[in-house]
Order: C-alpha cells, then sequence, then structure tokens
C-alpha cells in the first residue's frame, strides 16, 4: 500500500462507503480504486485527485496533503542518474534491489537523512 492510498482508505472508511460505492462517484471502476489503494497504480491524475477531495468534502489544507501523498507514492519510480557520479548509479541501483529488505527503523533514518521525504504522516 502506498501513502496515498492508505490516506484514501482512511477517508473512505471515515466517511463509511465502500469502495464500489466511492468508484461509482468518482467515475472509476472499482478495481481501478482498488488497485490504487493497494499501490497497484501509478499516481492518479490531477482530475481524479479533485474529485476525491471534493467527494470526501476536505478543506483546501488537508487536500494540499493528499496531494502531496500522490506525489510520493508512484509505485514504479525511475531514478535518473545521467550526469551524476558512477557512485549515484551504483547506489540507487543497489536500493532497487534491497529495497523489500529494508526495516521501518532504516527507512526512518534514511527519511531523516533525506529531509524528511519518506514522512508519511
Amino acid at each position: 500500500m502506498t501513502p496515498f492510498g492508505e490516506a484514501v482508505r482512511k477517508l473512505r472508511l471515515r466517511k463509511g462507503v465502500s469502495q464500489k460505492e466511492m468508484a461509482a462517484a468518482l467515475n472509476v471502476t472499482p478495481a481501478y480504486l482498488s488497485a490504487l489503494e493497494h499501490g497497484k497504480r501509478g499516481t492518479p491524475t490531477f482530475d481524479l485527485l479533485q474529485r476525491i477531495a471534493g467527494y470526501f468534502n476536505i478543506i483546501w489544507d488537508e487536500a494540499e496533503e493528499l496531494f502531496l501523498l500522490a506525489r510520493f507514492s508512484d509505485p514504479r519510480v525511475v531514478v535518473d542518474t545521467s550526469g551524476l557520479s558512477a557512485e549515484h548509479t551504483a547506489f540507487v541501483n543497489h536500493l532497487a534491489v534491497k529495497i523489500r529488505n529494508i526495516d521501518a527503523a532504516t527507512i526512518q533514518e534514511l527519511a531523516r537523512v533525506l529531509g524528511n521525504a519518506g514522512k508519511t504522516g
């Protein structure tokens, strides 16, 4: 699950609606909404983000946070290291191989080093 998917699921549960009901209101398929919540789809369009914010009738600050979570929730990240050092390229490729085995504490420490880039809450 992505940070965005988790946030949408919490909003949906707070409102007490099913994925099917929400999907119908947003004019998307329940399968797409499920895949979005579970991190199996890429970043939603800005139009869909606006419809989601409107559906939940959330205030601007909360909507802005949701949009930011969407930006950092693409499950298939591409990192362009062209023009960077060999060390940069090796590091990113090593991270791609090892990411599934990194524990939560290490992720939090890396997020701290990167300026809370991994912060989700």
